[in-house]
């Protein structure tokens, strides 16, 4: 697959809104798994609007953060995991900025009111409306990713075609 970056030392990058429940994470994950398998270095970034807790009782990271570190860096051989508390989630942007310059391609789940290019996922069995054409009328939309009709002024990409879609957002190369 060919990746067309505008600006080679930024990330391709699309969100991806929905109602919850429509296949966001599914389809993020397949488009990592696709991506991946071709060479492409992929980061994933999700808005979880849940609090979530990664450190386990009686863990060494847990163990910090409860005497009061304010930001806790665990480092293997083969990976990394940051936690940070804050008060206010980060904007996304800097987010990226800060933790995916190394990618080619970063996928973000969520973050619907953000100015980041999306594709909504939509499921018309469900009986929703299209999130980015409410009254609002979300000026970022690219494109919708759904498993049946929909009227929608941009184009609409088949849910269930991963390369398809992976090709559009390689093809198009937005960035932030």
């Amino acid at each position: 697959m060919n990746i067309s970056r505008p600006n080679a030392d930024q990330p391709i990058i699309m969100a991806f809104v929905a109602w919850s429940g429509t296949g966001k994470t599914t389809l993020v994950e397949r488009l990592v798994a696709l991506a991946s398998g071709h060479g492409i270095v992929v980061g994933a970034l999700k808005h979880d609007a849940h609090r979530f807790e990664i450190d386990k009782p009686g863990k060494d990271s847990y163990r910090f953060a409860a005497a009061g570190a304010n930001t806790t860096l665990i480092v293997a051989a083969d990976k990394l995991a940051l936690v940070r508390k804050h008060d206010v989630v980060p904007p996304v942007e800097e987010l990226i900025a800060t933790h995916f310059s190394h990618c080619d391609l970063v996928l973000v789940e969520g973050w619907k009111t953000s100015s980041l290019p999306r594709i909504e996922v939509f499921r018309p069995e469900l009986g929703r409306t299209l999130l980015s054409r409410d009254e609002s009328r979300n000026p970022h939309l690219v494109a919708v990713a759904s498993d049946g009709p929909v009227q929608v002024d941009v184009p609409v990409l088949d849910l269930n075609d991963t390369a398809t879609i992976l090709g559009f957002i390689l093809e198009r190369g937005w960035e932030v």
